[in-house]
């Protein structure tokens, strides 16, 4: 499995958000600009909370097992890697949503009446910055599962993978 990484976040961010706003630019000169649900940046900080508590928690059982103590229980590989994929997949949709709620943001700000659409410019912006705590935690999670390199030729036999015989 590749690491996600932040640039193609990024791009995604910017390519939806530019396509939302232009979208959100036809539809307010067909109609009234679409609201934005309030629900959204909560939402998005559950999602933000759960894998942060998740990459807690396999840090902590990871750093034990490291450490050796005793009673430390033993992380199961799949339940790790199926943590990353739940990750990866929140940091994709965050990050197109992220677009979506910006776009629709900025097209709303540059309104002529935009007393009338201040709630919703800032739940679009509230929206956004949990979409990038999401983001943040998936990749700190993701960082978390990272398995360690091979160091290559180990002569010393420390931290090699035991060869298949």
């Amino acid at each position: 499995m590749k690491p996600l990484r932040l640039r193609l976040l990024l791009g995604i961010f910017v390519v939806v958000g530019a396509l939302a706003w232009a979208g959100a630019k036809l539809w307010n000169s067909l109609d009234t600009p679409p609201g934005v649900p309030t629900a959204a940046p909560v939402v998005l900080a559950v999602i933000a909370v759960i894998l942060l508590a998740v990459a807690f928690s396999l840090r902590s059982r990871l750093k034990a097992m490291r450490e050796r103590a005793p009673g430390a229980k033993r992380v199961d590989p799949l339940m790790a890697a199926r943590a990353v994929v739940l990750g990866q997949a929140s940091a994709l949709v965050s990050a197109v949503v992220a677009g979506i709620y910006a776009g629709l943001g900025i097209e709303l700000l540059t309104l002529p009446d935009f007393d009338a659409h201040r709630t919703a410019v800032i739940t679009a912006g509230l929206a956004v910055l949990a979409a990038a705590g999401v983001v943040a935690a998936a990749l700190w999670l993701q960082h978390v599962c990272k398995l360690p390199e091979d160091g290559g030729n180990n002569s010393s036999g420390k931290g090699a993978a035991p060869s298949a015989r």
